[in-house]
């Protein structure tokens, strides 16, 4: 079926297919396959994107656009990328794709029974979310798109975003050929957050892989990874799944959905809020156990966004809305306990004089 060339339920997609639904949709993918609450959505794929192209003439020319230059011309990386930005956003999308695409938007809203569906789409690009690289943040993501016309526009909004000024430099920095880097599309159930942050299945400042800390604000994640806030922080012991360390900060703003207009807003948090607890201990220790499943199914420590939806009238109000492999730590080599000895009686004096336990 034609269709599922182009548009993939995220239950269809793992993470063999990057290089069709890119890091973020594989991974969420993955994600359900595991067994870890995931908002439900679906992938346009990297032959969306191409088709889109294609059908738009801007295959050759955003290429020939990227031709010759340099790194360190910061005003001309600028213009490339307002340029291409522009023709991107107003290219037109086939009839065929955007049928493909309202008709798994329409299939999404019934079975979230919420006529136009609330949705985050969210860019995915073939090179994001690779343990070597840190591409993450470099796309678009866009909050509480309502309609397939929204959905439409946020979608070249976010095939645009493959060419930021970031974007472009970084590739160009790392050697990344710009013709083979592609971009999905991710279309989720907006979760209307009553708390969200950041999890990170090591310690990020120190790397201790004995700890899980979690950064949490009110509303949505956004303000967390942005830095926009300075959040509240959980230390739980990912053996014991103790909480072994609290820091409840002076949380000033948070991210929330106008109710009269959908659109999302920036808002100072009520004063009574403020230095109030985000995350109740039972919902810190819930998404520790999410982290523990989550960095055992991939085999390394992990990167994860997540959310609580309080309005839910069941249990299982935990969501996990991204995961990707941290970077920072698990690229460094582990030092080793005794430095290397000619001969083991050397290895064991060694040992001894620092005061190590030789197996």
């Amino acid at each position: 079926m034609e269709m599922l060339k182009y548009v993939l339920r995220f239950e269809d997609c793992d993470l063999t297919m990057v290089n069709r639904v890119g890091g973020k949709c594989a991974s969420l993918g993955e994600l359900l396959k595991a067994d870890i609450p995931v908002p439900p959505g679906f992938a346009i794929t990297t032959d969306a994107y191409k088709l889109f192209l294609a059908e738009n003439g801007l295959t050759d020319k955003v290429l020939n656009r990227l031709k010759g230059l340099d790194e360190a011309m910061v005003d001309d990386i600028n213009r490339a990328s307002e340029e291409i930005r522009a023709w991107i956003e107003a290219g037109t999308i086939s009839e065929r794709l955007e049928d493909y695409v309202a008709e798994r938007y329409r299939l999404l809203s019934r079975i979230a029974r919420t006529p136009a569906l609330p949705v985050a789409v969210r860019s995915s690009a073939t090179a994001e979310d690779l343990p070597d690289a840190s591409f993450a943040g470099q796309q678009e993501t866009y909050l509480w798109v309502r309609g397939v016309d929204d959905l439409l526009d946020r979608i070249r909004k976010c095939w645009s975003s493959l060419f930021t000024p970031r974007a472009i430099s970084y590739r160009m920095r790392r050697k990344f050929d710009h013709s083979q880097v592609l971009i999905s599309v991710g279309v989720q159930k907006m979760v209307k957050s009553f708390a969200a942050g950041v999890m990170f299945t090591l310690n990020p400042a120190t790397g201790d892989r004995a700890t899980i800390v979690i950064d949490s604000n009110w509303g949505y994640g956004e303000s967390v990874v942005s830095g926009e806030v300075t959040p509240d922080q959980f230390h739980v012991n990912k053996i014991t799944m103790e909480v072994t360390k609290k820091t409840v900060s002076d949380k000033t703003i948070y991210y929330t959905t106008d109710p009269e207009t959908d659109q999302v807003m920036k808002l100072e948090v009520d004063p009574e809020r403020r230095l109030s607890q985000s995350l109740l201990d039972r919902e810190i220790v819930a998404l520790a156990e999410l982290g523990v499943k989550i960095e055992k199914h991939y085999g390394k420590p992990m990167d994860i966004e997540w959310a609580t939806e309080k309005s839910l009238p069941y249990k299982g109000d935990l969501y996990i809305v991204q995961s990707r492999p941290e970077t920072v730590w698990s690229s460094k080599k582990a030092k080793p306990v005794v430095a290397p000895k000619a001969s083991a009686l050397e290895y064991i004096v060694a040992g001894l004089v620092e005061g190590k336990k030789i197996r």
